[in-house]
């Protein structure tokens, strides 16, 4: 969440953008470049991505399981989204795609080799 917190900052909203509540991000939508997806991907991934690390570095036993739920609970919460607030079927398939259960199997690697490590 942090990440959608300091977004508007880094790449600004398109003019006319009314972003501070649902029903105007809906209404502007149709205003928003594929740069204005960047971050809310970014934040998807690497809170999935490290939620995943986490787990499986903290968890003893069936680490990839876990990590694999961080990402598909953080799944769901991308096709909630989706359904809420849509958005282009481009960001929709990259997100759903990528965003969530590959960065879970990355994560969870990650964290698995880490521990192994210390």
């Amino acid at each position: 969440m942090g990440i959608i917190m300091i977004s508007s900052s880094i790449i600004p909203p398109p003019e006319g953008a009314d972003v501070t509540t649902m029903e105007g991000l809906k209404a502007s939508m149709h205003l928003f470049g594929p740069k204005n997806f960047i971050m809310p991907f970014m934040a998807h991934a690497l809170g999935t991505f490290v939620g995943a690390f986490l787990v499986s570095w903290m968890i003893p036993k069936h680490k990839m399981k876990f990590a694999i739920g961080v990402g598909a609970w953080n799944l769901i919460g991308g096709i909630t989204n989706v359904i809420l607030l849509p958005s282009p079927l481009a960001f929709t398939l990259i997100d759903l795609g990528l965003a969530y259960l590959p960065m879970a199997f990355l994560g969870g690697k990650l964290g698995m080799r880490m521990k192994k490590e210390n």
